[in-house]
């Protein structure tokens, strides 16, 4: 049994498709709420340096999703959503200008995904 610590919707999928097309090469990286609070930034790969406090939580629609150890703390023992609403945030992800935002929705695993994470 392989346990995802991180998905996405269908509706989120597309536009992270036509956001790949347009920018390239783009990671999600959950942000630890300096800009928008606590929400997933889909950013330009080349733009954004990561090091080794960053955890990467899987793979999304292609994309990377990394999250910073200090947030990791807090969300490790639950697993993730990445959504997509209408609104405008004030991060810096690429979706912003398109008026939308990418949301987390979070869940606490069950015992018995707990026992087949691999991180």
């Amino acid at each position: 049994m392989q346990v995802d610590r991180v998905s996405i919707t269908n509706k989120a999928s597309k536009l992270v498709e036509e956001l790949k097309n347009r920018h390239g090469d783009v990671i999600f990286h959950q942000s630890g709420g300096c800009c928008d609070g606590s929400a997933p930034m889909l950013l330009p790969k080349d733009d954004f340096y990561l090091d080794e406090s960053d955890i990467h939580m899987g793979n999304v629609a292609g994309v990377d999703f990394y999250m910073n150890q200090a947030q990791y703390e807090y969300w490790k023992h639950t697993h993730l959503t990445v959504d997509v609403i209408k609104g405008r945030g004030s991060s810096f992800s690429l979706e912003i200008p398109e008026g939308y935002r990418f949301k987390i929705d979070s869940r606490l695993f069950t015992e018995e995904e707990q026992k087949h994470l691999s991180t």
